[in-house]
């Protein structure tokens, strides 16, 4: 029997995941709810699903395994809830709010009911993470250094930091998880935002650069910087410092430098192909053991970006509230 899928958001990250869903045997997109109607007309017409308007309608009407949650960080809060009603395993997409207070209402419901739930932080998936874990532990890294500096997306709720959180609540959060999934939990943060370079934006209120210093629970230091001024994408990655080695996560290629010697190496596994076979596997097995971000894990994540905000408010470090 095909794991039988509903989508809730059909917008581009919903389609990403669909392109991948299609390629893994046994599985059905059946229906799609979205806000947008011409978002969900598009997608339902490519992907051959049943367009819904009215998201209870949809979870009542249709014999769902499973649902994609794929809304912008606003939005978060009374779907999740409505899916955990019905029972439904999961697979949001991050963040996963921009209220903690509603995310840990939530966490407590999910593992409440016990409902399988993977969270989209696909750069766990990755190849090069994965070496990356192997090549050093937490308790042989200094510091790390990461950054993710690019342009402006140009989503009208993107630009608004009621809607997204900014950019290093709804982009650099990948590289936030990442750093933890690799050197442990951020337990106090101290964050720098400001409005420099982009002024000819209608509607927007977000900071265009940001660094963000970070002191991890084992002692390990570091550094996360963004900015979305730029013309143009540039780069992303993480750099972990070790005494004898410097290793670099950059999105598919791993970097490892040693005295007198650096390696490049190249992913070649799809890590939200991964992320979605294995989610998918969870659903039909009914065992979430390999799902490598959980709903409790990216709130982790979410209190560590939110704190940067207070942090600004406060000019001062902040504690990181405990999950």
């Amino acid at each position: 029997m095909a794991v039988r899928i509903g989508f809730i958001g059909t917008g581009g990250i919903a389609q990403h995941h669909m392109n991948q869903l299609i390629q893994i045997e046994d599985t059905k997109i059946v229906c799609g709810y979205d806000t947008s109607s011409e978002a969900l007309l598009k997608a339902s017409k490519r992907f051959e699903f049943t367009p819904y308007d009215d998201l209870d309608r949809m979870l009542d009407s249709e014999a769902l395994d499973c649902v994609y949650i794929c809304v912008p960080p606003f939005a978060h809060g009374e779907i999740e809830k409505k899916v955990i009603e019905r029972n439904l395993p999961f697979l949001v997409e991050k963040p996963i709010g921009i209220d903690l207070n509603t995310v840990k209402e939530i966490l407590t419901l999910i593992e409440k009911k016990g409902i399988v739930v993977s969270v989209g932080y696909h750069w766990r998936y990755m190849e090069t993470t994965k070496e990356a874990r192997e090549l050093i532990s937490p308790e042989k890294i200094g510091m790390i250094l990461g950054y993710w500096m690019g342009g402006l997306p140009m989503v009208p709720w993107w630009r608004r930091k009621e809607q997204s959180g900014g950019q290093f609540v709804e982009q650099t959060t990948h590289i936030v998880d990442l750093a933890r999934f690799i050197v442990g939990d951020i337990e106090e943060v101290y964050a720098l935002f400001d409005r420099r370079l982009v002024f000819d934006v209608d509607g927007m209120n977000v900071p265009d650069v940001g660094t963000v210093s970070l002191k991890f629970k084992n002692g390990v230091i570091g550094n996360i910087s963004n900015t979305c001024a730029l013309n143009f994408g540039y780069t992303v990655g993480l750099h972990i410092y070790g005494r004898n080695i410097v290793i670099e996560i950059l999105g598919n290629k791993l970097v490892i430098n040693e005295q007198g010697k650096r390696i490049e190496k190249q992913a070649r596994l799809n890590p939200s192909l991964e992320e979605d076979k294995i989610f998918i596997n969870a659903v039909k097995t009914k065992d979430p053991s390999c799902i490598l971000s959980t709903y409790r894990d990216a709130a982790k994540t979410l209190a560590v970006t939110l704190s940067a905000w207070d942090s600004v408010a406060k000019n001062s470090a902040v504690k990181v509230p405990e999950i």
